[in-house]
């Protein structure tokens, strides 16, 4: 029996294929080495460590209807679109070796005459005319017997749009966890035109068989074709919930303040796993107390437009007398945080 596997993902979902990756490698038997190829439709992968509302342009997406995805490894965040070519490789230990897997995808590229390098921690840099360009950003998960290598490869992206996402408004954040460090991209289309996600798949689906000396029949995954994976239900849950996406981000604090005709407010809160723990308000309002009371409710409350909202439409029923300044607060707090 072939110790090899070859997943292919035929759905965008990115929290299909975030989950379906993450019980594969959970379940993976010592003797296996899988890989996995798959591509998001509009989203933006943020690594474990991150802070979504200070990397991204949180507003932008909600309005775009892009997708947020927290991935299991670290590093920065990406914007991914059909024009873009995810692959992982796992393996148990110690034959685990991620240099393995640059290798392969770099012999794959090479099929296509494409002549990339390994460059700093994890991408691939080809040479181009104008410099070196950046064509692929890989991250990494290791536990005491396993460890996977995961990468994005551009091959026609939407670069503006990357740039619209993952350039954050300027919030007042003072935020802890790892931040993005941008970099100079190009895409595999601009080297080879015809390039597709299938050639480029096919080809590291070849490096892969002949680095190993063995090949096997592809499987096919979708939601509505699963293979046996043990606890997906749940694992997909996971992956899917605000808490993991957004709850997740490290402490982080925020400061908003704006000027109404009726006076001016200042809002301080500090945010742990999307939870407000602890706010301070200031206003030179005339009757500072329904914004008081506000300030108080919001602390347990989670870090969402939805939730802030609520709180000021449940004051305005309470302060009747103040409702038109209580829904012109609320509206500015939900766009605030959005």
């Amino acid at each position: 029996m072939s110790t090899l596997r070859l997943l292919i993902s035929t759905s965008h979902d990115p929290w299909f294929n975030l989950a379906v990756e993450d019980t594969i490698f959970r379940h993976l038997p010592a003797q296996q080495r899988v890989l996995f190829l798959w591509r998001n439709a509009d989203t933006v992968v943020i690594g474990r460590a991150q802070n979504p509302w200070k990397e991204c342009n949180t507003r932008r997406m909600e309005l775009d209807k892009v997708r947020l995805a927290r991935r299991s490894s670290g590093g920065g965040a990406v914007f991914h679109d059909l024009g873009n070519t995810c692959f992982t490789f796992m393996a148990a230990k110690p034959e685990y070796d991620k240099s393995i897997s640059t290798g392969i995808v770099i012999n794959a590229l090479r099929q296509l005459t494409i002549q990339a390098t390994a460059s700093g921690r994890n991408d691939l840099v080809v040479e181009t005319a104008a410099g070196p360009r950046k064509i692929s950003g890989s991250a990494y998960r290791e536990t005491p017997d396993r460890g996977f290598h995961h990468g994005t490869l551009l091959l026609n992206a939407d670069l503006d749009r990357l740039a619209h996402y993952l350039n954050p408004d300027k919030k007042k954040l003072q935020a802890k966890g790892i931040t993005s460090v941008r970099g100079r991209v190009a895409n595999l289309q601009d080297l080879i035109p015809d390039i597709t996600h299938e050639r480029i798949c096919e080809a590291i689906e070849r490096a892969f068989f002949t680095h190993y000396g063995e090949s096997v029949a592809p499987e096919y995954i979708s939601p509505q074709a699963l293979p046996d994976l043990p606890g997906f239900g749940e694992t997909f849950a996971h992956q899917s919930s605000w808490e993991w996406n957004f709850g997740h981000a490290p402490a982080f604090s925020h400061q908003l303040d704006e000027r109404f005709v009726w006076g001016g407010v200042e809002l301080h809160c500090d945010v742990e796993k999307g939870i407000i723990t602890r706010t301070q308000l200031f206003t030179d309002s005339l009757n500072p107390a329904p914004l008081e009371i506000l300030a108080e409710r919001l602390r347990g409350a989670p870090y969402r437009s939805a939730a802030l909202l609520a709180e000021c439409e449940t004051l305005s029923q309470e302060y009747p007398e103040r409702a038109a300044e209580l829904h012109e607060l609320g509206a500015w707090l939900a766009q605030a945080i959005s």
